[in-house]
């Protein structure tokens, strides 16, 4: 009779030790989400979210040449005003810099004289908008919506990274 009733509070602690380690993860996100404990505040997108610009197909642009592209490309527009050729080389590097998934952007050069890099498509204003600022850079996904907006300030490798954490959570 001793050794059954040991048997059981044997058992009885090895289910409480299981129901333990299970239900460990769920109380402890649940005092994370409560109490704010280990949850990481800082921002991960460095440029900011466009959601007042129009449509890409809305945009005051006169095309001078198109890019070799599918539909289901992002376009990274930019503005050409100042220190263009600088800026295209960046860019152009960068966008090299996305490696495998290099194929998945295009460049829109809005402003830019001369030849259009590999990758590329020139454009000009036909009348620039209000919202327009100088050497800004805009993320556009495969629809023609505004991702991100990024500040001349912004450093490109702000701007790739943005990039490819897009490109990693919209996978195609």
């Amino acid at each position: 009779m001793m050794t059954t009733i040991k048997s059981v509070n044997r058992q009885r602690i090895k289910l409480l030790l299981i129901f333990i380690i299970f239900s460990a993860p769920i109380i402890t996100a649940w005092g994370m989400v409560e109490w704010r404990i280990g949850v990481p505040e800082q921002i991960t997108a460095h440029g900011s979210p466009a959601d007042q610009l129009p449509l890409l197909e809305h945009w005051p642009l006169e095309t001078v040449s198109k890019a070799d592209g599918g539909e289901e490309q992002w376009t990274l527009a930019f503005d050409c005003s100042v220190q263009c050729a600088e800026r295209r080389d960046i860019l152009w590097r960068m966008h090299r810099a996305l490696g495998r998934d290099a194929h998945r952007l295009a460049r829109l050069n809005i402003g830019g004289e001369g030849q259009a890099l590999p990758g590329e498509q020139l454009a000009r204003w036909a009348e620039p908008p209000s919202w327009r600022q100088a050497n800004s850079v805009w993320l556009i996904d495969p629809q023609g919506r505004l991702a991100l907006s990024f500040p001349a300030s912004v450093p490109v490798a702000e701007i790739l990274d943005d990039t490819q954490h897009l490109f990693k959570v919209n996978a195609r």
